[in-house]
């Protein structure tokens, strides 16, 4: 089973190369999306880089910080959330490749919350 840091460190990596695609392929992605609006997809990937830089940080931590680990899953938690109330009622006109993208993503996220909170669940009770 994969430990907490491993997993920390898979998602920070993950953000990061989206963030990274997304602000320097922003109309490319948003082709992909179905609209020529570029500005979110570069503000959502500075976002991911500011979240890719705080979960490496707290991977690397010794001993991991709890508060900040629940704190990643929280906000890992609302994208996922967020994600869905974007698809389903299908906001922003967007292309069905572009809502799938979303789908996708949403559910790669879901699946580290799930393991963060896994693995925080097998922290030592202290810290």
């Amino acid at each position: 089973m994969a430990t907490l840091r491993n997993v920390l460190l898979i998602n920070a990596l993950s953000s990061g190369a989206t963030g990274l695609l997304l602000i320097f392929l922003p109309g490319y992605i948003a082709g992909l999306f179905g609209t020529s609006t570029q500005m979110p997809f570069v503000a959502v990937g500075m976002f991911l880089l500011v979240f890719a830089l705080l979960v490496f940080s707290q991977s690397r931590r010794n001993p991991l910080r709890k508060g900040w680990v629940k704190f990643i899953i929280a906000l890992d938690m609302i994208w996922v959330v967020e994600s869905l109330i974007i698809v389903f009622p299908q906001l922003f006109n967007l292309s069905f490749l572009g809502y799938a993208l979303i789908a996708a993503v949403a559910g790669w996220v879901a699946l580290m919350a799930v393991l963060q909170i896994n693995g925080l669940r097998q922290l030592p009770q202290a810290g």
